[in-house]
This record gives C-alpha cells, structure tokens and sequence, in this order.
C-alpha cells in the first residue's frame, strides 16, 4: 500500500467522524438552553460539560494530526486503556475548555470542519502521532476519536431520553463497533469465543480451545448499540444477558471478565 493509498484510508475515518459530528451539531441546536444544565448519565457532569469534552475531542483531533512521534506507536487497545490511568487529566482539561463557555460556543467549536479536514489532509496511516496518551499511529489516532464521539453521541442520548436520540451514522456506528470488537480480539486474544454483532462484524477471541470448523461452541451476539455500551462499561453484561439484549451460548461465553475495553 503506497502512502497515497494508506491517506486515503484516513480521510475516509475522518469523513465517518465528520459526518457524525454534524449530526451532533444539528440535535444539538435543537436543544433547549436550559437541558444543558441538566445532569448526564456520566457522574459529576452535566449535559454542558458532556459537550464541552466533545469539543475537546473535535478541537484534539486537529491539533494531534499534525504531530510526529518517533517512537513506536502502541495499539489502540493499549491506548484506549491508558483513558483510565489518565482520567483526572481528561477531567481537568475538559473542564478548562468548558470553563464559563455558553453551550452555544462549545457547539461553534464542534461546527468547524476546516481544521480537521486541513489537518488530516497530508496524514498517512502509518504517521505516528504524539497522541496525549503516547504515541499512536494516526489511523488509530483517527479511529479512537470517531469511537469517543459515537459513545458520547449515546450518553447524550440517554441523558435527555425524552427527546429522539441522536442519531448514529451508519459509517460511524460500523468503524466503532469494528474497532471496540478487535481491541477486544487485541487485548483477550483466543480462538474460543465467536463475538457478533450483525451486520457489522464477528470476531474470535479468548484464550481456550481453538474453534475450526461448523458452529462455534461459545458465541455472544448482541446489537451495536449494546456492544457500544458493553464495550465501555455503560452496560453490565450479565443485566444484558437477562435483558435479553445479548445471547450467550457456551460455558465460556461470558465477557464479564474481559468488559469494559474503555470507559
């Protein structure tokens, strides 16, 4: 693959995260002012603040892209972990752009494109990038946003569940469960357990008997929103199990050990 080819593959993530986050910016202009001061489904924020980390990621992805790292990138599995070891950074810097912001300009942040698409225009997926958790290859640097944004897109759905939820656009909602199943395949790595999650992707993962030929004997098959929500730790896998959003068949398939990937 040349470095043109390997660009390509980037622009198409960044157009998926685009599209996503005008999506956001026009359910958002539809809120009422004063549902930006209600509580989300994330402890310790408000709706306002769930916003303004959402500019932050949007405002982080151009000002990332045009970083060089010269050490060798890590994996989006290992970097999305490294969320949790840095959490009170994140706090404290989605706090600082927040700060005495009008839910107007943090939206006005989301609504600028130009740097972004400026920004990923001369990227090759193989750069490595100075990520702010350490180095990553911009492909994932790219992947990883497009993840934050679908998740936040859902907690805010389910912060304001009167309203229609936002809605997932169907190139961002396939990469993030794509990329939330393989840093699972990444991080648990087996042949014992098939992960489906039509009609995006199936995946074989956790140590234990390979599976070779018919059906697979442990399987998990959920929908892509509730994978979202395994994923990072919005949804408890056993409450999913009895709620009837994932099916579970085999006595190895229970991911509660494995659950979250991020959070």
């Amino acid at each position: 693959m040349s470095s043109r080819d390997a660009a390509t593959v980037s622009l198409r993530d960044v157009d998926a995260y685009l599209a996503q986050t005008g999506t956001l910016v026009q359910w958002l202009d539809d809120v009422p002012a004063g549902d930006f001061a209600r509580p989300s489904v994330l402890d310790g924020w408000d709706v306002r603040t769930l916003v303004g980390h959402l500019a932050l990621i949007h405002v982080g992805l151009a000002r990332v892209l045009p970083s060089r790292s010269a050490e060798r990138a890590v994996d989006a599995a290992a970097y999305v972990r490294r969320y949790r070891r840095d959490v009170d950074a994140i706090e404290a810097s989605t706090r600082e752009l927040t700060d005495d912001r009008a839910p107007a300009q943090l939206v006005d942040l989301l609504r600028d494109t130009e740097a972004v698409r400026t920004a990923a225009a001369d990227v090759s997926d193989r750069s490595v990038l100075a990520g702010p958790r350490g180095p990553v290859s911009a492909q994932d640097w790219i992947v990883t946003r497009l993840v934050d944004v679908v998740v936040h897109c859902d907690d805010l759905s389910r912060s304001l569940p009167e309203r229609d939820p936002v809605p997932l656009q169907r190139a961002a909602l396939g990469t993030t469960v794509r990329a939330l199943a393989q840093m699972l395949a990444t991080s648990s790595p087996g042949r014992s357990v098939e992960i489906r999650v039509p009609p995006y992707v199936a995946v074989q993962a956790i140590e234990g008997p390979r599976h070779t030929r018919g059906t697979p004997p442990n399987v998990v098959e959920t929908d892509a929103v509730t994978w979202l929500r395994l994923a990072t730790g919005r949804t408890d896998f056993a409450a999913a199990v009895a709620g009837g959003t994932v099916r579970a068949s085999g006595n190895r398939a229970d991911l509660t050990p494995y659950l979250p990937l991020l959070s």
